[in-house]
């Protein structure tokens, strides 16, 4: 039986891992912005991470990550991504050093994570509905998500303008995650081209990729979702990570 337990209800259960086998590729935990606030969402927002507990094996099954924020209901006033959306709750937002704001009226899905021997047994969609009910045990509104798409990392060359559009012959999203959240209504909004922002040194990203870059250019790599920026003269490797917005239905 599979229960959920926010951070602030079971601290001890957050507190666990999900297992040896990673479940990010090891570039996508360096983030410029999101390495500097990821660990005060558990710290200053509790009550909005939580994990999936298997109780026959007594073990973490999959951690969902949100956030409250205010949103107008506009796709054109979304953040820019992951990382705008970091700034504006920490940086000088509604937990920050900046003024005040309106009350939130909006959850915000930021990460899923479900480790790869557990996928395929209906997580994700597990998952999405705990957001759900997060959101309206607070009384906001809108749950929305800016979504990595999970396939986008087999077409790196691809806008993620176009990608975001494609679909099977069916009628269907062709990427799986999009297809999940799309299965429970969401709708695709806004292409982020620049969501999350990784930087390191060359020396860095051959160790993150496992694969050298002998000179300064555009490289596609191991798992990403766009090409990485080499400058071999100033040492530096680049990577803008592109998501899309998707909104769900009205709570």
């Amino acid at each position: 039986m599979i229960t959920v337990h926010t951070a602030a209800e079971r601290p001890d259960l957050w507190e666990r891992g999900l297992g040896p086998v990673p479940v990010w590729p090891e570039y996508n935990l360096h983030g410029d912005v999101l390495n500097r606030w990821w660990a005060q969402l558990s710290e200053d927002l509790p009550e909005f991470q939580f994990v999936l507990y298997d109780q026959g094996e007594d073990s973490v099954a999959a951690r969902g990550y949100t956030a409250p924020l205010r949103w107008d209901g506009r796709d054109e006033t979304l953040p820019d991504g992951i990382d705008a959306v970091l700034e504006l709750l920490f940086g000088a937002g509604r937990f920050g050093a900046g003024p005040p704001e309106e009350p939130a009226d909006t959850l915000c899905a930021l990460a899923a994570e479900i480790p790869p021997d557990g996928r395929g047994r209906g997580l994700a969609v597990e998952i999405l509905a705990a957001m759900r009910s997060i959101a309206q045990r607070h009384g906001l509104r809108h749950l929305i998500a800016p979504v990595r798409p999970s396939w986008k990392e087999r077409y790196p060359l691809a806008p993620i303008a176009s990608y975001i559009r494609w679909r099977r012959a069916d009628g269907k999203l062709l990427d799986p995650w999009m297809r999940v959240h799309g299965s429970l209504g969401a709708r695709v909004a806004t292409p982020l081209p620049r969501s999350l922002r990784i930087t390191g040194t060359v020396a860095d990203w051959e160790t993150w990729t496992g694969m050298p870059f002998p000179e300064t250019g555009d490289y596609v790599f191991p798992r990403g979702l766009a090409t990485l920026d080499v400058d071999r003269e100033n040492d530096l490797g680049s990577y803008w990570e592109p998501n899309v917005w998707m909104i769900h239905p009205d709570l």
